[in-house]
C-alpha cells in the first residue's frame, strides 16, 4: 500500500520534517513564499494532509478538487486563514499551534512596548545617521514603563502571560475581555477587570491580544484611539485588522496618543505608507514568535498533528490541538482512524 502524501507550503526544521518520512511521502516547498489559489488548488489536489502557514489562505476553491484530503496543520495560532467551516463540510481536520509561544510572545510585547515607551528606535535611527554630537539633558525623553498602568485587550493565556510580566516593574494591570476571568486566574496575574471604555481611558500602554474576527476587525480606530491618554503606547501582537492602521498613523502624527509599536499589519506584508514615514512607532515583521525553540515547538506540533490523524505517534488517533474534532468522529478508513 503507497504512503500518504503530505504538502508542506514553507521550509522549516528537516529533521523535523523527517519524523514525517516513515509514513508519508513529503512534498516540501523549497522556499518561503505565498501561493496562488491555483498553486495551493494544485498541490491540495492529490494530497492526503498539508502543513501550510498563515499566508496560505485554504477555502473551499483551495480544496475544490482535493479528493483525498483529510488534515490540514496550520503552522500558528490563529487560524483566520482557514476557512474551517468548508473544512470541517468536506470531512477535513484542522489543528493549530496554541500555548507552545505563550512565553515568547509575551516576551516580545514587551521588548515592543519598552522600545516604543523609551523611543529606541527613533534613537536608533537618529544615531545611525550620525546625529549623535553630545549629551542632552533633556534629550530623546520617553515614558516609564515601571509603576505605570499595564492594559491588556484580550486576556488569553498570552494575555496573561504578559500580566505576569508586570509585578517586575511593579506595574497595575488592568484588562478587558469578552468575558471576565475566574477570580484564581485574576489574582495569579494581579490583572483587575474594566470595561473598555476604562480600559482606553486608564492604560498607560495598551497591548493587544485579541483574535482576529468579524467583531473584532478595528477594534481600535479613530474613535478608541481618541479615549486614551495623548502620552499612551499602543501595542498589537495579535491580528493585523484589530487597529486601524490608516486612523493610527493618522493619531500618531497628531499627538493624538504619544507612541505605538506593530508586530502586525492590515494586508501583511504590505504596511501603511502614512505608518512608514512616522518616528513615534516601531515596526516588526511578524516575528513575535520568532525564537528558535518555540518555532521548533511551533513545526513539531503541527507534525504532532499529522502523525496522530494517521493514527501514528503518541496521540494516534486524537491529534492533540485539532480545531474540529467531530470530523474524526465521522471519518473511516485505515489511515484516518476513528477517534
Amino acid at each position: 500500500m503507497s504512503k500518504p502524501t503530505v504538502w508542506i507550503s514553507r521550509p522549516f526544521f528537516p529533521d523535523i520534517v523527517d519524523r514525517l518520512r516513515p509514513h508519508f511521502e513529503v512534498r516540501a516547498e523549497s522556499e518561503e513564499r505565498a501561493h496562488s489559489l491555483e498553486e495551493r488548488a494544485a498541490r491540495l489536489a492529490d494530497a492526503d494532509a498539508a502543513i501550510v502557514g498563515l499566508t496560505e489562505r485554504i477555502d473551499a476553491a483551495a480544496i475544490a478538487a482535493a479528493s483525498r484530503l483529510r488534515f490540514v496543520a496550520n503552522l500558528g495560532v490563529g487560524y483566520n486563514n482557514l476557512d474551517l467551516a468548508a473544512l470541517t463540510a468536506a470531512g477535513i481536520g484542522a489543528s493549530n499551534t496554541p500555548d507552545v509561544l505563550n512565553e515568547t510572545v509575551a516576551d516580545y510585547a514587551w521588548a515592543l512596548m519598552l522600545a516604543a515607551a523609551r523611543r529606541v528606535g527613533e534613537a536608533e535611527r537618529w544615531l545611525r545617521r550620525g546625529e549623535w554630537q553630545g549629551f542632552r539633558f533633556e534629550g530623546w525623553l520617553g515614558a516609564d514603563v515601571h509603576g505605570k498602568t499595564i492594559g491588556i485587550l484580550g486576556m488569553g493565556r498570552i494575555g496573561q502571560a504578559i500580566a505576569r510580566r508586570a509585578s517586575g516593574f511593579r506595574a497595575r494591570v488592568i484588562y478587558h475581555n469578552r468575558s471576565r476571568l475566574d477570580a484564581r486566574v485574576e489574582q495569579e496575574c494581579a490583572a483587575t477587570y474594566v470595561d473598555k471604555a476604562s480600559l482606553l481611558a486608564t492604560s498607560d500602554h495598551l497591548i493587544l491580544v485579541l483574535p482576529f474576527n468579524a467583531q473584532n476587525r478595528h477594534a481600535i480606530g479613530a474613535a478608541e484611539l481618541a479615549a486614551m491618554k495623548p502620552t499612551a503606547t499602543l501595542v498589537n501582537i495579535a491580528r493585523g485588522g484589530i487597529v486601524d492602521d490608516a486612523a493610527l498613523a493618522r493619531a500618531l502624527a497628531d499627538g493624538v496618543i504619544g507612541a505605538a509599536a506593530l508586530d502586525v499589519f492590515e494586508g501583511e506584508p504590505a504596511v501603511h505608507p502614512d505608518l512608514l514615514n512616522l518616528e513615534n512607532i516601531v515596526l516588526s515583521p511578524h516575528i513575535a514568535s520568532a525564537s528558535r525553540d518555540t518555532r521548533r515547538d511551533m513545526a513539531a506540533l503541527a507534525v504532532d498533528n499529522v502523525l496522530a490523524a494517521f493514527g501514528h505517534g503518541p496521540h494516534a488517533g486524537r491529534p492533540p490541538t485539532i480545531l474540529n474534532p467531530g470530523v474524526l468522529a465521522d471519518a473511516s478508513g485505515p489511515d484516518f482512524p476513528n477517534a
